[in-house]
């Protein structure tokens, strides 16, 4: 397991406002898919320590941020950059690979 950030609406700004890319995971409990992306997600936190980083948001304890981004289904995966998303991925069946290279690709 890797070590995952756990990002809400009160760390989300700080968060994504570094130079550093970050992953942005919009999840919640009940969500079937977003249980089968979860552990890659974290697994990947792992891979890619150092170089960006990777975060988690349960869309049911923080629903200002999602709101405000218009996420309508989850998992939704955003990559940040400087503050600003440059990356948006839906769904639960995201291959590892594909995500470390959309993630690495802003590093």
């Amino acid at each position: 397991m890797g070590k995952y950030v756990e990002a809400t609406d009160a760390n989300f700004q700080e968060l994504i406002g570094t130079d550093t890319p970050v992953l942005v995971d919009f999840w919640a409990e009940w969500c079937g898919p977003c249980k089968m992306i979860g552990p890659i997600v974290e697994e990947l936190a792992g891979d890619v320590e150092g170089q960006a980083i990777v975060a988690k948001m349960n869309v049911d304890q923080n629903s200002a941020v999602p709101a405000s981004l218009g996420i309508r289904s989850i998992p939704t995966l955003m990559v940040f950059k400087k503050g600003e998303m440059v990356e948006r991925l839906v769904g639960g069946n995201i291959p590892k690979s594909v995500l470390a290279e959309t993630l690495l690709k802003h590093a």
